[in-house]
């Protein structure tokens, strides 16, 4: 089993920024993807980015290309996302997630961190 903690949500205005930090425990060996998603009240989850454990190539949703960046510490099982020139919209509960090598979708997810943007 895989155990994700999200942590760094909280209050920013917007264009500022805020950093979050999800760390991975137990299997975490089998690691092919992690990744960020999000999700406001009253909508499906969408995905903002996501970054491959081995390669560290990175995909962003068209949203957030340009102010957020998807980072890995593989030494610390940790993923970051740095979210820059915040906007109200990107008001959230952020969740970071888990996808093994041999999946089709992410299998873990962590428990969620708000992030509220203020104009």
């Amino acid at each position: 089993q895989v155990q994700l903690v999200e942590s760094g949500g909280g209050l920013a205005q917007a264009g500022g920024s805020l950093r979050l930090a999800c760390a991975a425990s137990g299997r975490t060996s089998r690691t092919y993807l992690m990744g960020w998603f999000r999700q406001t009240p009253g909508k499906e989850r969408e995905f903002v980015a996501a970054i491959s454990w081995s390669t560290s190539s990175t995909t962003y949703a068209d949203s957030v290309k340009g102010r957020f960046t998807i980072s890995r510490d593989n030494g610390r099982n940790t993923v970051y996302l740095q979210m820059n020139s915040l906007k109200p919209e990107d008001t959230a509960v952020y969740y970071c997630a888990l996808r093994p090598f041999g999946a089709v979708r992410y299998d873990y997810w962590g428990q969620g961190t708000q992030v509220t943007v203020s104009s």
